[in-house]
């Protein structure tokens, strides 16, 4: 029995991780649970999941709601005796000393917050080395990655590939994109999430961050990342070894294998997810990038190259910009462009915890006093 704390249980993951719980009742047991705000849903899950531990970040929703509320009790539920696996879903950096600071109780991450490494790989991946813990990634494209990459050492691997449907606007020119509006962004072909991550499936910011997101994890150089468009969304990474061959992780486009692999690995346990089929897809077709039409990728590349705490720049300023978009206070286009002038505007530190913090309110203030 693995006993399981999720961090960001009323978000997109963390139900869908509820669910897998519900499906090993004799594998996994949640603990805790923590969300942002939102109380209502928090008590709800307690309740149907007999946890006797719950917390909101938000201080004022916990003060409400009668819960311990802030970074301390996070930090704290993180980090628990009687704490196996932590599941780190939560948006934006708050997730960051938490996982640091379960890392360091010796427990078992499993990650779907691609902020954590993306801002903070250079300092969270010494010390899961260091500490002898396990972390598995719960993104489709990375548990694929990590999956193939079972039994291969990074000195095998010539490049890992991986792979975007392409969003809502796949096909369309730069000048076509100058009028998008919220709602046509958030009408994703293939996956349902939430309202910032489909944005940048939109942007293809979100395969940006993923090639840093792989640097760290994989232990390869960020040249060695690669993105494929796969509209039908049934490959979800390729891994290229030196000596030609490639492997790749196939299924339907839900999230919850990718978290059940990540909670059960290495054990792969029966489950009620419809198994998919090579006759079921019979035509997967692959696509360039259209980089010109799309920047994201290669401004995540050149954050990465540059590294330091100009990574968590490119994603600070990335959140704000999409959760701007996504309020109507600035175009689609200029999502990535105004990204890039922040980007511009920064002078890189070496990455440490404080630094790293100073530097996300920095971007975010930033891009806030760019659009005023």
């Amino acid at each position: 029995m693995k006993r399981v704390v999720i961090l960001g249980s009323t978000g997109s993951i963390g139900t869908q991780t509820l669910d897998i719980v519900r499906q090993h009742p004799d594998d996994l047991k949640v603990v805790g649970l923590a969300a942002a705000k939102n109380g209502w849903a928090l008590l709800d899950q307690a309740q149907q999941f007999d946890v006797k531990r719950a917390v909101l970040f938000d201080e004022r929703a916990a003060a409400e709601f009668d819960l311990p509320g802030g970074m301390d009790a996070m930090i704290e539920l993180a980090t628990a005796d009687d704490v196996d696996i932590v599941v780190v879903s939560v948006a934006g950096v708050i997730g960051l000393r938490p996982t640091i600071e379960a890392i360091r109780a010796g427990k078992h991450i499993a990650l779907a917050s691609k902020e954590v490494l993306v801002a903070a790989g250079e300092i969270v991946m010494p010390l899961v080395r260091e500490h002898g813990v396990r972390m598995t990634p719960i993104d489709s494209e990375h548990s694929a990655l990590f999956q193939c990459l079972q039994g291969y050492t990074a000195d095998q691997i010539d490049s890992l590939i991986l792979t975007a449907s392409g969003g809502p606007f796949r096909g369309r020119k730069r000048a076509e994109l100058a009028e998008i509006t919220v709602e046509q962004a958030l009408n994703h072909p293939t996956w349902r999430m939430g309202g910032k991550i489909t944005i940048d499936s939109a942007t293809l910011m979100n395969k940006g961050l993923e090639t840093i997101e792989a640097k760290w994890l994989f232990g390869v150089e960020i040249e060695q990342t690669e993105v494929v468009i796969h509209p039908q969304s049934i490959v979800h990474s390729f891994a290229k070894f030196r000596d030609g061959s490639v492997l790749g992780q196939l299924g339907w486009p839900d999230m919850r294998l990718p978290i059940q692999y990540a909670l059960l690995y290495p054990e792969r346990k029966p489950n009620e997810l419809p198994p998919w089929n090579p006759v079921d897809t019979p035509t997967l077709t692959f696509e360039p990038v259209d980089h010109e039409t799309f920047p994201a990728i290669q401004l995540a590349r050149e954050a990465a190259r540059i590294g330091g705490t100009m990574p968590c720049v490119f994603n600070a300023a990335n959140e704000e910009a999409a959760n701007a978009f996504l309020r109507g206070e600035l175009g689609f286009l200029a999502i990535s462009s105004t990204v890039e002038a922040v980007m511009s505007e920064h002078q890189p530190e070496p990455a440490t915890l404080e630094s790293l913090l100073a530097t996300d309110a920095w971007a975010r203030e930033t891009l806030r006093a760019k659009m005023e």
